[in-house]
């Protein structure tokens, strides 16, 4: 098989992968609100490590120790008033760079001109995908099912059918107190695929928190439209711990079953907590009791089903 590097590594802990989720970004640019340091909500705290540029060339070297055979950019919260601009962008890392081979691009589902920008998107024939976050609450006491912009609105669900219209997936990105919401959008529209991104964030890693991260994975993973991103374990000031993520992708894969779960990396962000190279090999020895087929299946097979992805 061919891979990003142009060459197979052969060393027997190199993993052939595709990674599902990752992101890029020129600083310089400027299309990047939330890297541009006055940033105070995001789930890892201080993320100025990744206010830098990273392109195909950083995610290569990051990358190095492994067969990466594809990869999937994920939109990087590109100015929202320009919502086409970051496809057009990443569509000429595609053809300059051989990398990614599939995007997942943005669209508001309640605005005025959704069809417009969703129709835009999915004509761009590396779009697989659109990834849009609905509304949420900080904390699950603060829900306010059906304001505007939540997975109740009728705007925002009008706007979502566009999806099966149009052949794309979405990437629903939520913490794990909405994950039953979620669920109720994805029983609604059966023929649309949808897949969890970075594991549902179990933030929470008490005994109750990870108990209702459960609950709520578990009623999703009843939709058998709905696949999961077993990825981002990267928690706010704390350093990324073995045992405790090991437990969670456990889980996630239990809940799912393997032919559902999806690996990805989230790089550059999860650099903020662990290396590429670490990620990789931590989570291959979370498998290590699979069967080879079973471990292909996680790390590139179901991302190319997925997102119809072609493997030489």
């Amino acid at each position: 098989m061919k891979t990003i590097h142009g060459t197979w590594n052969d060393s027997p802990d190199a993993v052939p992968l595709i990674d599902a989720h990752h992101h890029l970004w020129a600083i310089g640019q400027n299309k990047h609100p939330g890297l541009r340091g006055d940033r105070h909500d995001f789930f890892m705290g201080d993320n100025s490590a990744i206010r830098r540029d990273y392109l195909p060339a950083e995610y290569r070297r990051d990358a190095a120790g492994h067969n990466v055979l594809t990869t999937v950019h994920c939109e990087a919260e590109w100015e929202r008033d320009d919502q086409l601009g970051e496809t057009r962008w990443i569509t000429e890392m595609h053809e300059r760079h051989g990398i990614p081979g599939a995007i997942v691009a943005h669209a508001w589902f309640d605005t005025p001109n959704a069809e417009e920008i969703v129709a835009a998107q999915a004509a761009n024939p590396l779009v697989r995908g659109i990834r849009s976050k609905p509304v949420t609450a900080g904390s699950p006491d603060k829900m306010t099912p059906g304001a505007p912009g939540t997975m109740q609105d009728e705007r925002w669900l009008r706007g979502f059918a566009l999806l099966e219209k149009y052949g794309l997936s979405w990437d629903l990105r939520v913490p794990f107190w909405h994950l039953e919401e979620a669920a109720a959008v994805a029983r609604a529209f059966p023929h649309t695929r949808i897949i969890l991104n970075h594991t549902g964030f179990p933030w929470d890693r008490s005994g109750e928190g990870l108990a209702a991260w459960r609950r709520g994975m578990s009623v999703l993973a009843r939709e058998p439209n709905v696949w999961v991103k077993v990825s981002e374990f990267g928690l706010k000031d704390r350093a990324w711990d073995y045992e405790d993520n090991r437990r969670v992708v456990l889980d996630a894969i239990a809940i799912f079953g393997i032919e559902r779960s999806v690996f990805a990396t989230n790089f550059p962000v999860a650099s903020l907590r662990i290396s590429y190279d670490a990620l990789v090999r931590a989570m291959s020895r979370m498998l290590a009791d699979r069967s080879r087929e079973d471990r292909d299946k996680f790390f590139w097979k179901n991302a190319a089903d997925f997102y119809r992805l072609r493997i030489a």
